[in-house]
C-alpha cells in the first residue's frame, strides 16, 4: 500500500501566493498559479479545491496585470 501525500496544504498557499504576487510582479503570480494547479490534481480534499479556486483567480489576475502593465509601457514609449 502506497502513502498518499495531503497536497492541499501546499496547493491553497501557492494560491494564496499567486493572488498576492499577481499585483506586486504578474510573472511571478503567473507561475505561482500555474504550479498550484499542477500539483494536487487528485486530491480531492476541501481545501485542495479551495486551492485551486484560488489559483485559477491568481492566473486571471496575474494576465491582467501583465496585459496592463505592457498597455502602459508600450503607450509611455510612445508619449501618450
Amino acid at each position: 500500500m502506497v502513502n498518499e501525500v495531503d497536497l492541499g496544504t501546499p496547493r491553497f498557499i501557492l494560491g494564496i501566493l499567486s493572488i498576492i504576487f499577481a499585483v506586486v510582479s504578474p510573472a511571478a503570480g503567473l507561475i505561482t498559479g500555474i504550479v498550484g494547479l499542477m500539483i494536487g490534481k487528485k486530491d480531492k480534499t476541501e481545501l485542495s479545491r479551495r486551492g485551486r479556486k484560488l489559483s485559477i483567480i491568481g492566473i486571471v489576475l496575474s494576465l491582467i496585470f501583465l496585459i496592463a502593465v505592457v498597455a502602459f509601457t508600450v503607450l509611455s514609449l510612445k508619449g501618450f
